[in-house]
């Protein structure tokens, strides 16, 4: 059986030297995969647009000219989005790996190997985009390896300096998400800056975009390719998702938070009160808690 996972994805390269070079900050391309591919490539409703329009259960999103991107968009048929398509708008087919056994496995191999946490959002896409078109400049919340399947397209990459480690996907030009506004560096409208990298993907290509990298896109021809997108929790993720499980334990944790909005003073001084002594019992209780704790809370593995 062929190998599935992170060392197949970009041989000849080591799992050492990705993970000492580039995870999960910096862009990693390796170009001329074949046979460690060959699993994915030779799957039936890779081969083309048309085969996986003809094979797919449900809607697609098309990307609507106005923003060229996911954040504005229709959800269509697969005769309609064949169509839309042709009109020059580009398709996203989600969560790929849910038709597919083989990519399935493709993603939970790949999950493993990086060390991902137990409630990290796994999954698989396909892009498909027509002749000249693209994604326009925007980062995301989560990490992509992006697979070239059919024809060719240019990425535009850039450290991102406004944002570091956000948690919400932005598309520039676009309103800013209000918890990403909440701690975003700059007052000006964000964009991309005008030093950015260039690489070519071709079929056999694979591009490792870190989470929160600037990057655009443009195909040279009717294009077609694999994502592989992993949304990680953040340590704050895993902290309240810990501290839900242990404050859950405590029934006095579980009553209502009546009379926090009530009309009446006294009503909304018993309630603070009552909140303040939940506070400083969770205080008292803070200070014995260890990784190992909230880790075992989260994750459904023992921490090596």
């Amino acid at each position: 059986m062929d190998t599935v996972g992170l060392a197949a994805l970009i041989a000849p390269h080591e799992p050492s030297e990705f993970f000492s070079s580039a995870w999960p900050k910096r862009p990693f391309a390796v170009h001329g995969l074949t046979h460690s591919i060959s699993q994915i490539t030779g799957l039936p409703l890779l081969q083309s647009l048309d085969s996986l329009l003809n094979s797919w259960p449900w809607l697609v999103q098309a990307h609507l000219p106005d923003a060229a991107d996911e954040c504005s968009s229709v959800d269509a048929t697969p005769r309609d989005a064949r169509k839309l398509f042709a009109n020059g708008m580009a398709l996203l087919f989600n969560d790929v790996q849910t038709v597919s056994p083989e990519l399935a496995g493709w993603v939970a191999a790949l999950k493993r190997d990086l060390g991902l946490a137990a409630s990290t959002h796994a999954r698989c896409m396909v892009y498909a985009t027509p002749i000249g078109q693209g994604n326009a400049a925007h980062f995301d919340q989560n990490v992509n390896f992006v697979l070239q399947l059919r024809g060719t397209k240019t990425w535009w990459l850039a450290p991102n300096g406004d944002v570091e480690n956000p948690t919400q996907r932005h598309a520039q030009g676009q309103p800013l998400d209000p918890e990403l506004a909440s701690y975003v560096r700059s007052e000006e409208p964000l964009a991309m800056p005008e030093e950015r990298s260039e690489v070519v993907l071709e079929p056999g290509s694979m591009l490792f975009v870190p989470r929160g990298f600037w990057h655009r896109t443009e195909a040279a021809g009717e294009a077609l390719a694999l994502n592989f997108t992993f949304s990680q929790p953040t340590w704050v993720d895993l902290l309240t998702i810990a501290l839900r499980s242990r404050l859950l334990l405590s029934p006095e944790w579980r009553e209502l938070a009546d009379g926090v909005s009530s009309a009446e003073p006294a009503t909304r001084v018993r309630a603070q009160r009552a909140f303040d002594a939940l506070l400083r019992d969770l205080v008292d209780d803070l200070p014995h808690w260890r990784a190992v704790d909230i880790l075992g809370a989260t994750e459904v593995t023992s921490v090596r």
